[in-house]
């Protein structure tokens, strides 16, 4: 089966009906290696009666060959990849997959310099999906089928067809986004191929993970499909840590032969976790003492890497639902219109033992004994949290040929309700765990109760959003393209809050924590978010091309919370925060259009940071920050049997207003490498034999700048290799075994604002899958 990389902007007709025989089913069946039964099941009538009594009989082997990558699924991007004037990565399930990923971040290691890299500020440690993307948090700019996912939670992967990172501003894509990009996940739906499959996976940690995959075509167009997942897993070199989930996707589609097509989805995934709150920097490379009168705690030894300094108490317990209707119908001069609405649902109940590794915190009993010092589990972390969507979007293609020129148009109409809702918990009665030992800590404590405090907080962010797209083809050579979104918003968000403390409101009179009115806010804004690209084809396989695009982050636009903070970017009374970045590329095809290579230069500018005066000591949105970089890619099929996918980027990033966010001192942004590279290569032989691997890269982190005292300011660079090795006996059998680190490096993969914590990188590791087609 050929992998090409090219766009259909509208379904092909359809014109079987009952139990007739697509070429599609047909070629996929070969592909497939279905048995002789499958062909004879699929026809029918007198003439392949005939057929069956003349021909004599072919006997057909084959295997199924791997695609990593595709067109965008998402209708806003109307060409192939070769002529979309912006970086936009494809990562498929067959590579993910492969590579024994299960989470949506170990996916997105296929796109250099996009990973977790931070782990929280102080004790809140950031859960799910935290991720990073060219220097900036990109956690609440990720989308599922072109509609924004809310929650902070880990995303499996076991209903994805693909993963599309679209870097730069994304706004006229999507509406209020991060400013360096937004990440879109493209669900499994009913078709009209049958396909069967299940996998069973054991591996290091404790790993067990099992999938099934079945869709079953009916007649007249109807196709039923479900996904099922179920894991119970360690994390390899992590004790205690524990990934319990499952999930269940079901999907129907009527009118699958016809014009007009109606989808039905649901989606639900329950977990079971116990959270990792990480280790203590201590031992790391740059570290040193928090206490000058106890210089001997800079010297000591790194912590064991499996140390839990949780407790068995901790958990991450996470309830995910989602209910799609999506209806498309095709004119009959090519235009398309599409009509989804979404209901979902996110309810998150959190309690995470962290820790800070002061010189308050660390205990040395006796200064020249490391064994007996200690480490105060102080800050237990929270979290009671709801967040609801509902949305409904219609969308237009359509293609009009006008004054010589042929306008690929798409425009569409938003309306989006987004809900949060928090409850607050808190410490009862002072108590506390007891102390860790810091080389040797015992999760299995007791001492500490918690319950509602009464706190509540309540937000909304009503939208509504116009936008229009045009792809203009004046010749053969050349193209322009423009883009606009406008969003009225308004968010509106109430709390009841602890007084005093750190943060809360003043008590007047009352005991610390009592609860207390706290935000009372709403703001409503319009935001006009716009793009502009050209792109010159010097040949039909290639591509040269520039674009110009902005986005904007209003208040309450990441999380739904307004703040009365004056220095926090949700504060209403400031602007939404803007960027602006320019892209010069070029993109080619190769191997019969089954590899695509790219190479882009661009420069992103972020204003309207808000930053304090040391004057007057009064917060203004004057400050600047500026990302410039280079990022290389080559996706595709070499040949037949052998695939790749890598990419490099380097990030050259700076403070160009405003005080320095790196705890060094320096203008560069905090968690963002200089340099990262990715890279996965396999290839099969004709006896069914595949064999390959890749390499991970990330360069230096600095982390962010606060005032702890003693912690590293960066993290060394690492490389991490992988292998893989599959066997397929058979076309519906194949064992595959995935080996992680196989050079088994010590790295740092996140830290956290003031230095004290920091995630392990996993050690190494192996994973056996066996995966069935039936």
């Amino acid at each position: 089966m050929d992998m090409a990389i090219k766009s259909r902007k509208h379904p092909l007709p359809r014109t079987t009906t009952g139990r007739s025989l697509t070429a599609a089913t047909l070629l996929t069946s070969l592909t497939l290696g279905a048995p002789a039964t499958v062909l004879a099941e699929t026809s029918g009538g007198p003439a392949a009666e005939a057929q069956a009594t003349t021909l004599d009989g072919v006997h057909v082997e084959g295997h199924r060959v791997k695609r990593y990558s595709g067109q965008s699924a998402s209708p806003k991007f109307n060409q192939p990849l070769v002529d979309t004037t912006r970086t936009l990565s494809v990562i498929g399930s067959d590579l993910f997959n492969e590579q024994g990923a299960t989470t949506l971040t170990e996916a997105l290691r296929n796109s250099p310099g996009v990973s977790t890299f931070y782990v929280g500020e102080n004790g809140n440690t950031t859960t799910g999906d935290a991720v990073y993307l060219r220097g900036f948090d990109t956690s609440g700019s990720i989308f599922v089928d072109g509609v924004r996912d809310l929650g902070s939670v880990s995303r499996d992967v076991f209903n994805l067809e693909q993963i599309e990172v679209a870097k730069g501003p994304a706004g006229t894509d999507y509406g209020r986004t991060a400013p360096t990009g937004a990440i879109n996940l493209v669900s499994k739906r009913a078709s009209m191929v049958g396909r069967n499959s299940a996998t069973a996976s054991y591996g290091s940690g404790d790993h067990k993970r099992l999938t099934g995959d079945w869709n079953h075509v009916f007649a007249s167009g109807t196709a039923f499909r479900l996904n099922l997942m179920a894991q119970d897993s360690g994390v390899p070199g992590r004790d205690v840590v524990e990934n319990k989930r499952w999930g269940v996707a079901p999907a129907l589609a009527f009118g699958l032969d016809s014009a007009t097509r109606v989808y039905l989805e649901m989606l639900h995934v329950q977990h079971e976790n116990i959270p990792d709150g990480g280790l203590p920097t201590i031992g790391l490379p740059a570290y040193s003492s928090p206490d000058p009168d106890r210089p001997a705690i800079g010297t000591a030894p790194a912590v064991d890497p499996e140390n839990f300094y949780g407790t068995l108490a901790d958990h991450d317990d996470v309830t995910a639902d989602m209910v799609t209707v999506r209806v498309e119908h095709d004119f009959t001069d090519g235009a398309r219109l599409i009509n989804t609405t979404r209901w979902g649902r996110t309810e998150q109940d959190y309690m995470l033992t962290a820790f800070m590794g002061s010189a308050t915190n660390l205990g040395t009993p006796d200064i020249n004994d490391p064994a007996s010092w200690t480490i105060t589990r102080n800050l237990p972390t929270f979290k009671d949290q709801r967040n609801r969507i509902l949305t409904n979007q219609t969308h237009l293609d359509l293609a009009v040929d006008a004054g010589g020129a042929q306008h690929d148009i798409t425009t569409g109409l938003e309306l989006i309700r987004e809900e949060l809702e928090t409850h607050g918990v808190g410490v009862v009665g002072g108590t506390a765990w007891p102390d860790a030992n810091l080389y040797d800590p015992d999760p299995a404590v007791v001492g500490l109760a918690w319950a509602g405090t009464g706190a509540h907080g309540e937000g909304r962010t009503d939208t509504a959003a116009l936008y229009a797209f045009d792809t203009i083809t004046l010749n053969d050579r050349w193209q322009v393209n423009g883009g606009l979104r406008i969003d009225h918003y308004t968010t509106e968000y109430s709390s009841l809050v602890p007084c005093g403390g750190r943060r809360g409101p003043d008590c007047g009179g009352a005991d610390d924590g009592t609860i207390v009115p706290g935000v009372d806010a709403e703001t409503s804004d319009t935001l006009f978010n716009w793009k502009l690209g050209a792109l010159y084809k010097p040949a039909d396989n290639g591509s040269i091309y520039a674009n110009y695009a902005i986005s904007q982050q209003p208040p309450g636009g990441g999380s739904l919370e307004l703040s009365d903070r004056a220095n926090s970017a949700d504060n209403p009374a400031f602007d939404p925060q803007k960027a602006k970045t320019a892209e010069v590329g070029t993109k080619w095809q190769f191997a019969g259009d089954a590899l695509l290579l790219t190479a882009a230069l661009y420069d992103t500018e972020i204003t309207n940071e808000i930053v304090q005066d040391p004057t007057d000591q009064t917060y203004y949105q004057n400050g600047r920050k500026r990302v410039r970089g280079v990022e290389l890619g080559a996706v595709g099929r070499i040949s037949d049997a052998w695939m790749v996918s890598a990419g490099f980027t380097t990030m050259d990033t700076e403070v160009v207003e405003g005080p320095t966010v790196s705890t060094d001192g320096s203008t560069d942004l905090a968690y963002t490498p200089d340099h990262a590279f990715t890279a996965w290569s396999t290839y099969r032989f004709d006896n069914g034999l595949t064999v390959g691997g890749g390499a991970r890269y990330s360069g230096e982190l600095k982390r962010g700048n606060d005032g702890a005292v003693g912690t590293p300011a960066y993290t060394e660079d690492y490389w991490v290799v992988d292998a893989v090795a599959s066997y397929a006996f058979n076309p519906d059998f194949e064992l595959r075994l995935n080996l992680y680190n196989l050079l088994d490096e010590d790295y740092v993969a996140a830290i956290n604002k003031s230095g004290y914590r920091y995630t392990p990188g996993a050690p190494r590791s192996a994973m056996l899958t066996a995966s069935f087609r039936f």
